[in-house]
C-alpha cells in the first residue's frame, strides 16, 4: 500500500467514525436530567449566555450553579435564611437577579464568585417576591398576593438604583387575597410593555409599564390555569401550567394585546414544573415537587426537552 493510499484511508476512517477525534473536538454530553441537591427545593431558574443553569432554593435561599455540558453541580452562594423563588441572569454584568418570595426583598447576586452586591426590600408588609424579568432598563418583580409590581431603574451602563419603587397594578387586574395573583412576567416582543401571569385567574395580562394599567391579553376561548413561570423567545410564549405539569406553547402578537395557543406538552419526568429557562435548542423546567413532602434526602430535579 502506498503512503498516499494510507493517508487516502486514514482519512475515510476519521470521516466514518472509524477513528476517535482528538478529545478536545469532543462533543459535550449535555445531560437530559439535572440533579440538585437533596433536600434543596428548587422553583426558579435563570439561564444567561453561558451553559450553566442557576437555581434557587425556597428552603434556605442558597443558589446551585450546574454545568449544562456535565451536569456538573456546585453551590455558587450560601443560604440567607430566606426563600430564591424567581431568578433571571444578566450576563453581560456578571449578576443574578432574585425574588426573595416572603422576605419582601430583591437579591443582587455576583454570579463570578456568589458574593451579594445589593439588597432592595421593597417595604410591602405581605408582599411575597414571586418572578422577575431583565427589560431594557429596568428589572421589573411581580407580587403574588399584592396588586402591585416592583421596579429596579436600571442606568445606561446597567448601574443599579439606590431604591426600589412600588407600581401599583390597575385597570383590569384583578386580586384576590385568598389566591396566587401576580406570578410569571416577560416583554412584550416589541419591548414596550409587560405581560404578567395571574395564576387564579388562568389569565395573562398587558401592563404598561409606566402607568401600571393591565389589560386581559386575548386568548380566545382558553385559559392558563395555574400559569407559572413563563419564558418569551420572540414571539413565541412559553408558559408552565404547573398544576397540570405541562407547558403551553403560544404565539404572541409583537404589542403583546393577544396570543394564540399553538400546543401543550408534558413530559413523564415533570413533577410540578414552575419555571422554564432555555439554551440553545432545548428547554430546562424545574421540578419543584409540591406534592411529595420536603424532607432533608427528597431528591429533586431539573428536566431538558427539546425546544418545541
Amino acid at each position: 500500500m502506498t503512503r498516499k493510499t494510507v493517508l487516502l484511508v486514514g482519512l475515510l476512517a476519521v470521516l466514518l467514525g472509524l477513528v476517535g477525534a482528538p478529545a478536545t473536538a469532543a462533543a459535550p454530553g449535555f445531560p437530559s436530567e439535572l440533579r440538585l441537591p437533596d433536600g434543596f427545593r428548587p422553583e426558579g431558574i435563570a439561564i444567561g449566555s453561558w451553559p450553566v443553569a442557576y437555581f434557587g432554593s425556597l428552603a434556605d435561599g442558597r443558589i446551585q450553579q450546574i454545568d449544562l455540558r456535565t451536569g456538573a453541580s456546585t453551590q455558587l452562594s450560601p443560604g440567607v435564611g430566606a426563600p430564591s423563588v424567581g431568578l433571571k441572569v444578566d450576563s453581560e454584568h456578571h449578576r443574578l437577579f432574585v425574588a426573595g418570595g416572603t422576605s419582601g426583598e430583591v437579591r443582587v447576586v455576583d454570579t463570578r464568585d456568589g458574593k451579594l452586591i445589593a439588597r432592595f426590600p421593597v417595604g410591602a408588609t405581605g408582599a411575597f417576591l414571586n418572578d422577575l424579568v431583565i427589560a431594557r432598563d429596568a428589572v421589573w418583580v411581580t407580587d403574588s398576593t399584592l396588586p402591585q409590581l416592583y421596579k429596579l431603574p436600571l442606568g445606561r451602563d446597567g448601574s443599579l438604583p439606590p431604591a426600589a419603587v412600588t407600581v401599583p397594578l390597575t385597570g383590569d387586574w384583578p386580586n384576590d387575597p385568598k389566591s396566587f395573583n401576580g406570578n410569571g412576567i416577560v416583554t412584550t416582543p416589541d419591548g414596550r410593555a409587560l405581560i404578567v401571569g395571574n395564576t387564579g385567574t388562568g389569565k395573562l395580562f398587558r401592563v404598561d409599564p409606566a402607568t401600571g394599567a393591565a389589560k386581559a391579553v386575548d386568548l380566545g376561548t382558553d385559559s392558563l390555569l395555574g400559569n407559572d413561570g413563563e419564558l418569551r423567545l420572540g414571539t413565541d410564549l412559553y408558559v408552565v401550567e404547573n398544576g397540570f405539569n405541562r407547558i403551553a406553547k403560544l404565539t404572541l402578537r409583537p404589542d403583546g394585546t393577544a396570543a394564540t395557543l399553538e400546543r401543550r406538552l408534558t413530559d413523564r419526568h415533570f413533577d410540578t414544573t414552575t419555571a422554564i429557562a432555555a439554551f440553545t435548542d432545548r428547554l430546562y423546567a424545574v421540578n419543584a415537587r409540591f406534592s411529595t413532602p420536603p424532607t432533608p434526602t427528597t431528591t429533586y430535579t431539573a428536566t431538558a426537552i427539546p425546544r418545541f
